[in-house]
């Protein structure tokens, strides 16, 4: 009985032993300088650091109230999933009306949450769509998301009905296939949904092709994203896989920062497309597949109904998925927040510029309301990126003469 008991905590410490043994092989080790150590009171007034924290604060609660109602939720179903799951008669397409129903009903129960975080982010000046178009948006992202999750849940019970056991297997192998495929068609197939993309011109243009060519890096497409439709907040990215690889500018950065300024951001991007960071996280992925699937594979059996069948377990195995994923994509972010300050890194002494960096950053966090020292606990559970104090610390560091190991 005992042992029964452990056999939840046992596989999910070792789906976490496992992330975090790919973190540690995949992280950077070189290329990174070593921030100073800053104040915030030193770049951000008062007024705007308490601004950021009251904003950011709430948001942080609010997230977790909505994962603590879609959680609720899941729970609920998988205790006592619906009788005609128990029922049915074609499994594999009762399944997919199962995994279909549950995105969308749990993103139905948290719309409350989510409406409130919305209105204060309006509130702070973040938010430029309308209600009208935010509701357009839910119904496209619920529907991609209910495709997806009905897809998900039919390969599920064909695998939970050829291999009972052992299906978490073939399953692992379905999850990194799954990554790879979107990775290389969302910019091509999702993105294009949701917003407008052009290529870059003129003097940002020059000047992408400029530090590519220096950087020794083949960028692949850069474009500009219509994001002022819906933010004021500025940022970019780098997506895509081989013909699909692009470096994605919002209007809003190109609008409002100076021309250093956004050097050092396409600098930044650049680092990513150099150092293969996009391939190395579905490397990550690969590896924690196996483990992951099988911490999802125990939940599943232990929290579904005695004696129910393939169909009946899909909402056991949405919780177990629901549990599972945070843990590892917490873990993960340790190596993102490492992927990220490396190129912080390589922009900084690929453009010679920490002066331009400093000002970047105090203006961006600014702009997003960003928290520029947030506690170390929110860092460690949610941020992906290394906070704005330590972005500033390693301009600093270079102004200081310290230089990175090596590239």
């Amino acid at each position: 009985m005992v042992a029964r008991r452990l056999q939840i905590p046992l596989a999910l410490a070792a789906a976490a032993v496992v992330a975090e043994a790919a973190v540690l092989l995949l992280r950077p080790r070189t290329g990174l300088l070593s921030p100073a150590e800053v104040s915030a009171a030193s770049y951000f007034t008062p007024a705007q650091i308490e601004r950021a924290q009251a904003f950011r604060d709430g948001q942080t609660l609010l997230y977790g109230l909505r994962v603590a109602i879609e959680l609720g939720v899941l729970v609920v179903v998988a205790r006592r999933p619906p009788r005609r799951l128990l029922r049915a008669r074609r499994p594999v397409l009762a399944g997919a009306a199962a995994g279909a129903a549950l995105s969308v009903l749990t993103g139905l129960a948290a719309l409350p949450v989510s409406a409130i975080s919305r209105a204060r982010a309006i509130d702070v000046g973040l938010v430029t769509q309308s209600w009208a178009g935010w509701a357009g948006d839910l119904a496209k992202s619920w529907s991609i998301g209910a495709a997806l999750a009905g897809a998900g849940a039919a390969v599920a019970v064909v695998l939970l009905r050829r291999f009972p056991r052992r299906w978490w297997i073939p399953a692992s192998g379905i999850v990194v296939a799954f990554a790879i495929a979107i990775t290389y068609a969302s910019p091509v197939v999702l993105d294009p949904l949701f917003n407008r993309f052009e290529d870059v011109r003129g003097q940002t243009r020059a000047d992408v092709l400029e530090l590519a060519r220096r950087a020794g890096v083949d960028v692949g497409s850069v474009q500009v994203m219509d994001a002022s439709r819906r933010t004021t907040a500025a940022n970019a990215y780098v997506a895509g896989l081989g013909h699909t690889k692009r470096v994605v500018l919002y209007d809003t950065l190109l609008e409002h920062f100076t021309r250093d300024e956004i050097r050092l951001v396409v600098a930044h991007e650049l680092a990513h497309v150099h150092h293969r960071d996009v391939p190395k996280g579905l490397l990550w992925v690969a590896l924690v597949a196996p483990a992951g699937m099988f911490a999802v594979a125990v939940m599943t059996r232990r929290l579904s109904p005695g004696g129910a069948g393939p169909a009946a377990r899909i909402p056991a195995l949405a919780l177990a998925l629901a549990v599972v994923v945070p843990l590892v994509t917490t873990i993960s972010n340790q190596m993102s927040r490492g992927v990220e300050a490396r190129a912080d890194s390589w922009s900084i002494e690929l453009t010679g510029a920490p002066e331009a960096f400093i000002g970047f950053e105090r203006r961006i966090a600014v702009r997003n309301v960003s928290d520029p020292d947030p506690p170390g606990w929110r860092v460690a559970l949610l941020a992906t990126h290394p906070p704005t104090v330590e972005r500033i610390g390693l301009a600093v560091a270079y102004q200081r003469g310290e230089r990175t190991a090596g590239r």
